[in-house]
Protein backbone atom coordinates (compact mmCIF):
# COMPACT_ATOMS: atom_id res chain seq x y z
CA UNK A 1 0.00 0.00 0.00
CA UNK A 2 1.33 3.42 -0.95
CA UNK A 3 2.13 5.58 2.06
CA UNK A 4 1.12 9.22 2.18
CA UNK A 5 4.53 10.19 3.58
CA UNK A 6 6.28 8.49 0.64
CA UNK A 7 4.20 10.49 -1.85
CA UNK A 8 5.02 13.73 -0.05
CA UNK A 9 8.74 12.95 -0.10
CA UNK A 10 8.53 12.04 -3.79
CA UNK A 11 7.01 15.44 -4.63
CA UNK A 12 9.54 17.38 -2.58
CA UNK A 13 12.49 15.38 -3.98
CA UNK A 14 11.24 16.07 -7.51
CA UNK A 15 10.80 19.78 -6.79
CA UNK A 16 14.18 20.18 -5.08
CA UNK A 17 16.13 17.75 -7.26
CA UNK A 18 17.80 16.28 -4.21
CA UNK A 19 17.09 13.60 -1.61
CA UNK A 20 19.35 15.43 0.83
CA UNK A 21 17.47 18.72 0.53
CA UNK A 22 14.13 16.94 0.85
CA UNK A 23 15.46 15.20 3.96
CA UNK A 24 16.59 18.47 5.55
CA UNK A 25 13.22 20.05 4.80
CA UNK A 26 11.39 17.10 6.46
CA UNK A 27 13.91 16.81 9.32
CA UNK A 28 14.89 13.30 8.20
CA UNK A 29 18.10 11.54 7.26
CA UNK A 30 18.89 11.28 3.51
CA UNK A 31 18.79 7.50 3.83
CA UNK A 32 15.22 7.68 5.08
CA UNK A 33 14.15 9.64 2.00
CA UNK A 34 15.99 7.20 -0.29
CA UNK A 35 14.24 4.32 1.44
CA UNK A 36 10.85 5.99 1.06
CA UNK A 37 11.41 6.52 -2.68
CA UNK A 38 12.61 2.93 -3.10
CA UNK A 39 9.50 1.71 -1.27
CA UNK A 40 7.26 3.82 -3.51
CA UNK A 41 9.02 2.51 -6.62
CA UNK A 42 8.42 -1.06 -5.44
CA UNK A 43 4.75 -0.34 -4.79
CA UNK A 44 4.32 1.20 -8.24
CA UNK A 45 6.69 -1.23 -10.01
CA UNK A 46 8.34 1.66 -11.87
CA UNK A 47 11.57 3.64 -11.54
CA UNK A 48 10.79 7.24 -10.58
CA UNK A 49 14.27 8.78 -10.52
CA UNK A 50 17.46 8.40 -12.51
CA UNK A 51 20.25 8.71 -9.95
CA UNK A 52 23.94 9.47 -10.29
CA UNK A 53 26.61 10.70 -7.90
CA UNK A 54 26.04 14.29 -9.08
CA UNK A 55 22.42 14.57 -10.16
CA UNK A 56 18.90 13.40 -9.52
CA UNK A 57 16.23 13.67 -12.19
CA UNK A 58 12.84 12.18 -12.88
CA UNK A 59 12.60 9.31 -15.34
CA UNK A 60 9.97 9.42 -18.07
CA UNK A 61 7.70 7.32 -15.84
CA UNK A 62 8.39 9.68 -12.94
CA UNK A 63 7.42 12.70 -15.05
CA UNK A 64 4.17 10.99 -16.02
CA UNK A 65 3.41 9.98 -12.42
CA UNK A 66 4.14 13.42 -10.92
CA UNK A 67 0.77 15.12 -11.72
CA UNK A 68 -1.14 12.08 -10.42
CA UNK A 69 0.76 12.20 -7.12
CA UNK A 70 0.12 15.94 -6.87
CA UNK A 71 -3.58 15.42 -7.54
CA UNK A 72 -3.85 12.61 -4.99
CA UNK A 73 -2.32 14.69 -2.20
CA UNK A 74 -4.50 17.67 -3.09
CA UNK A 75 -7.61 15.47 -2.96
CA UNK A 76 -6.61 14.32 0.52
CA UNK A 77 -6.08 17.95 1.61
CA UNK A 78 -9.47 18.92 0.18
CA UNK A 79 -11.10 16.08 2.10
CA UNK A 80 -9.40 17.14 5.30
CA UNK A 81 -10.47 20.75 4.76
CA UNK A 82 -14.03 19.61 4.16
CA UNK A 83 -14.12 17.75 7.47
CA UNK A 84 -12.86 20.78 9.39
CA UNK A 85 -15.87 22.92 8.65
CA UNK A 86 -18.31 24.13 6.02
CA UNK A 87 -17.25 26.01 2.89
CA UNK A 88 -17.91 29.38 4.48
CA UNK A 89 -15.24 28.63 7.10
CA UNK A 90 -12.18 28.27 4.90
CA UNK A 91 -9.31 26.39 6.49
CA UNK A 92 -6.11 24.61 5.62
CA UNK A 93 -3.17 26.14 3.76
CA UNK A 94 -3.30 28.06 0.47
CA UNK A 95 0.03 28.58 -1.30
CA UNK A 96 0.10 31.36 -3.91
CA UNK A 97 2.90 32.37 -6.30
CA UNK A 98 2.80 35.84 -7.87
CA UNK A 99 5.06 38.20 -9.88
CA UNK A 100 7.20 40.54 -7.79
CA UNK A 101 5.71 43.94 -8.61
CA UNK A 102 2.09 42.81 -8.79
CA UNK A 103 2.48 40.63 -5.71
CA UNK A 104 4.00 43.30 -3.47
CA UNK A 105 2.01 46.34 -4.53
CA UNK A 106 -1.37 45.10 -5.73
CA UNK A 107 -2.09 41.60 -4.49
CA UNK A 108 -0.54 41.87 -1.01
CA UNK A 109 -3.28 44.06 0.56
CA UNK A 110 -6.02 42.04 -1.13
CA UNK A 111 -4.55 38.76 0.10
CA UNK A 112 -4.18 40.20 3.60
CA UNK A 113 -7.83 41.22 3.53
CA UNK A 114 -8.82 37.74 2.31
CA UNK A 115 -6.84 36.14 5.13
CA UNK A 116 -8.47 38.38 7.76
CA UNK A 117 -11.89 37.35 6.45
CA UNK A 118 -10.95 33.68 6.87
CA UNK A 119 -8.87 33.43 10.07
CA UNK A 120 -8.69 29.61 9.92
CA UNK A 121 -6.91 29.75 6.57
CA UNK A 122 -3.10 29.81 6.45
CA UNK A 123 -1.73 31.77 3.48
CA UNK A 124 1.74 31.35 1.98
CA UNK A 125 2.73 33.95 -0.61
CA UNK A 126 5.76 33.34 -2.83
CA UNK A 127 6.73 36.56 -4.63
CA UNK A 128 9.16 36.20 -7.53
CA UNK A 129 9.45 36.95 -11.23
CA UNK A 130 10.73 33.40 -11.74
CA UNK A 131 7.80 31.51 -13.23
CA UNK A 132 6.47 28.98 -10.72
CA UNK A 133 5.99 25.39 -11.92
CA UNK A 134 2.61 24.47 -10.44
CA UNK A 135 3.37 20.78 -10.94
CA UNK A 136 6.75 20.80 -9.18
CA UNK A 137 6.88 23.82 -6.86
CA UNK A 138 5.12 23.87 -3.47
CA UNK A 139 2.25 26.10 -4.67
CA UNK A 140 -1.47 25.55 -5.11
CA UNK A 141 -2.03 28.37 -7.59
CA UNK A 142 0.10 30.81 -9.56
CA UNK A 143 -0.85 34.30 -10.73
CA UNK A 144 0.61 34.86 -14.20
CA UNK A 145 0.60 37.37 -17.02
CA UNK A 146 -0.05 36.16 -20.55
CA UNK A 147 -2.29 33.58 -22.15
CA UNK A 148 -1.79 29.94 -21.19
CA UNK A 149 -1.26 27.88 -24.34
CA UNK A 150 -0.34 24.70 -22.44
CA UNK A 151 -3.43 22.48 -22.24
CA UNK A 152 -2.03 20.73 -19.15
CA UNK A 153 -2.84 23.87 -17.11
CA UNK A 154 -6.21 25.10 -15.93
CA UNK A 155 -6.38 28.91 -16.13
CA UNK A 156 -9.08 31.29 -14.91
CA UNK A 157 -9.09 34.93 -16.09
CA UNK A 158 -8.48 37.70 -13.58
CA UNK A 159 -7.99 40.68 -15.93
CA UNK A 160 -8.50 39.75 -19.57
CA UNK A 161 -8.42 43.37 -20.81
CA UNK A 162 -5.22 44.40 -19.03
CA UNK A 163 -2.43 45.70 -21.26
CA UNK A 164 0.96 47.37 -21.14
CA UNK A 165 1.51 51.12 -21.20
CA UNK A 166 4.58 53.26 -21.79
CA UNK A 167 5.28 55.40 -18.72
CA UNK A 168 7.92 57.80 -17.46
CA UNK A 169 8.34 60.20 -14.55
CA UNK A 170 7.47 63.87 -15.13
CA UNK A 171 11.08 64.74 -14.24
CA UNK A 172 12.46 62.47 -16.98
CA UNK A 173 10.09 63.96 -19.56
CA UNK A 174 11.08 67.51 -18.55
CA UNK A 175 14.76 66.67 -18.97
CA UNK A 176 14.58 64.59 -22.14
CA UNK A 177 11.27 65.47 -23.74
CA UNK A 178 8.57 62.96 -24.64
CA UNK A 179 8.89 60.71 -27.70
CA UNK A 180 6.42 61.59 -30.44
CA UNK A 181 6.52 58.17 -32.13
CA UNK A 182 7.56 54.61 -31.41
CA UNK A 183 10.66 55.14 -33.57
CA UNK A 184 11.84 57.88 -31.21
CA UNK A 185 12.04 55.38 -28.34
CA UNK A 186 15.49 54.55 -29.77
CA UNK A 187 16.65 58.00 -28.64
CA UNK A 188 15.60 57.43 -25.02
CA UNK A 189 16.83 55.46 -22.03
CA UNK A 190 14.47 52.51 -21.82
CA UNK A 191 14.32 50.44 -18.64
CA UNK A 192 14.96 46.82 -19.51
CA UNK A 193 13.86 43.60 -17.87
CA UNK A 194 15.55 40.21 -18.04
CA UNK A 195 14.43 36.70 -17.18
CA UNK A 196 16.63 33.59 -17.14
CA UNK A 197 19.47 35.68 -18.54
CA UNK A 198 17.48 36.93 -21.54
CA UNK A 199 17.16 40.71 -21.84
CA UNK A 200 13.80 41.82 -23.24
CA UNK A 201 15.06 44.66 -25.45
CA UNK A 202 12.28 44.36 -28.03
CA UNK A 203 8.90 45.85 -27.19
CA UNK A 204 5.78 44.75 -29.05
CA UNK A 205 2.74 46.85 -29.98
CA UNK A 206 -0.47 45.77 -31.77
CA UNK A 207 -0.64 47.04 -35.35
CA UNK A 208 -3.77 46.38 -37.42
CA UNK A 209 -4.13 42.73 -36.59
CA UNK A 210 -0.41 41.99 -36.34
CA UNK A 211 2.30 43.44 -34.13
CA UNK A 212 4.94 46.12 -34.48
CA UNK A 213 8.35 45.40 -32.93
CA UNK A 214 10.52 48.19 -31.54
CA UNK A 215 14.15 47.58 -30.55
CA UNK A 216 15.00 49.57 -27.43
CA UNK A 217 18.10 50.09 -25.33
CA UNK A 218 19.13 51.55 -22.01
CA UNK A 219 21.90 51.46 -19.40
CA UNK A 220 19.74 49.86 -16.69
CA UNK A 221 18.70 46.19 -16.71
CA UNK A 222 17.11 44.14 -13.88
CA UNK A 223 15.43 40.79 -13.30
CA UNK A 224 12.88 42.32 -10.90
CA UNK A 225 9.76 44.02 -12.27
CA UNK A 226 9.42 46.18 -9.15
CA UNK A 227 12.90 47.62 -9.75
CA UNK A 228 11.86 48.69 -13.27
CA UNK A 229 8.94 50.60 -11.78
CA UNK A 230 11.13 52.21 -9.10
CA UNK A 231 13.68 53.31 -11.70
CA UNK A 232 10.89 54.83 -13.77
CA UNK A 233 9.57 56.79 -10.78
CA UNK A 234 13.12 57.97 -10.03
CA UNK A 235 13.30 59.49 -13.53
CA UNK A 236 15.81 57.00 -14.94
CA UNK A 237 13.97 56.26 -18.18
CA UNK A 238 10.86 54.98 -19.94
CA UNK A 239 9.22 51.71 -18.82
CA UNK A 240 6.77 49.46 -20.65
CA UNK A 241 4.71 47.93 -17.87
CA UNK A 242 1.38 46.28 -17.16
CA UNK A 243 -1.30 48.81 -16.22
CA UNK A 244 -2.01 46.78 -13.08
CA UNK A 245 1.59 47.44 -12.00
CA UNK A 246 1.72 51.20 -12.65
CA UNK A 247 -1.90 52.38 -12.53
CA UNK A 248 -1.59 53.69 -8.96
CA UNK A 249 1.57 55.62 -9.89
CA UNK A 250 -0.15 57.24 -12.88
CA UNK A 251 -3.15 58.23 -10.78
CA UNK A 252 -0.83 59.71 -8.12
CA UNK A 253 1.19 61.66 -10.71
CA UNK A 254 4.44 59.78 -10.05
CA UNK A 255 4.36 58.50 -13.63
CA UNK A 256 2.83 59.78 -16.85
CA UNK A 257 1.57 57.79 -19.83
CA UNK A 258 3.78 58.24 -22.90
CA UNK A 259 2.45 57.93 -26.47
CA UNK A 260 -1.09 57.53 -25.18
CA UNK A 261 -2.46 57.18 -28.73
CA UNK A 262 -0.42 53.98 -29.16
CA UNK A 263 -2.24 50.95 -27.85
CA UNK A 264 -0.03 48.69 -25.75
CA UNK A 265 0.51 44.94 -25.86
CA UNK A 266 -2.16 42.79 -24.22
CA UNK A 267 -1.15 41.51 -20.77
CA UNK A 268 -4.04 39.36 -19.52
CA UNK A 269 -3.74 38.17 -15.94
CA UNK A 270 -4.59 34.55 -15.12
CA UNK A 271 -4.96 32.34 -12.08
CA UNK A 272 -3.32 29.00 -12.92
CA UNK A 273 -3.79 25.57 -11.34
CA UNK A 274 -2.38 22.20 -12.41
CA UNK A 275 -5.78 20.51 -12.22
CA UNK A 276 -9.43 21.49 -11.88
CA UNK A 277 -9.69 19.49 -8.66
CA UNK A 278 -7.37 22.06 -7.10
CA UNK A 279 -10.16 24.63 -7.29
CA UNK A 280 -10.94 24.28 -3.61
CA UNK A 281 -13.45 26.62 -1.93
CA UNK A 282 -10.51 28.84 -0.93
CA UNK A 283 -9.22 29.06 -4.52
CA UNK A 284 -12.69 29.74 -5.93
CA UNK A 285 -13.39 32.52 -3.44
CA UNK A 286 -9.98 34.07 -3.92
CA UNK A 287 -10.37 34.02 -7.71
CA UNK A 288 -13.69 35.83 -7.40
CA UNK A 289 -12.18 38.51 -5.16
CA UNK A 290 -9.13 39.09 -7.37
CA UNK A 291 -11.19 39.17 -10.57
CA UNK A 292 -13.56 41.82 -9.21
CA UNK A 293 -10.72 44.00 -7.89
CA UNK A 294 -8.67 43.70 -11.10
CA UNK A 295 -11.73 44.56 -13.22
CA UNK A 296 -12.12 47.85 -11.35
CA UNK A 297 -8.46 48.76 -11.93
CA UNK A 298 -8.47 47.84 -15.63
CA UNK A 299 -11.67 49.84 -16.16
CA UNK A 300 -9.69 52.89 -15.05
CA UNK A 301 -7.12 52.33 -17.82
CA UNK A 302 -9.21 53.75 -20.65
CA UNK A 303 -10.03 56.84 -18.57
CA UNK A 304 -6.34 57.39 -17.82
CA UNK A 305 -5.37 56.99 -21.48
CA UNK A 306 -8.11 59.39 -22.51
CA UNK A 307 -6.89 61.98 -20.03
CA UNK A 308 -3.36 61.54 -21.39
CA UNK A 309 -4.53 62.54 -24.86
CA UNK A 310 -5.82 59.43 -26.62
CA UNK A 311 -8.90 59.82 -28.85
CA UNK A 312 -12.12 58.08 -27.93
CA UNK A 313 -12.15 54.47 -29.01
Amino acid sequence: MIRLEDLQLFLRSAALGSFSQAAREADLLPGQVSAAIARLERDLDIRLFARSTRSLRLTEEGERYLPYATEALQALRDGQDGLRGDATQLSGTLQVAAPSDLGRRVLLPWLSEFRRAHPRLDLRLLVSDQVADVFRDPVDIAIRYGRMEDASFIALPLASDNRRVLVAAPDYLRRHGAPRSLAQLADHDCLLYQLHGRVYDKWFFPDQGSQHTVAVRGPLVTDDGDVVRRWAIAGEGIAYKSWLDVGDDVRAGRLQIVLARQRGQAAPLQLVCPHRRQFSPAVRQLQGLLASRCAALVADLEQAVSRAGAPDR
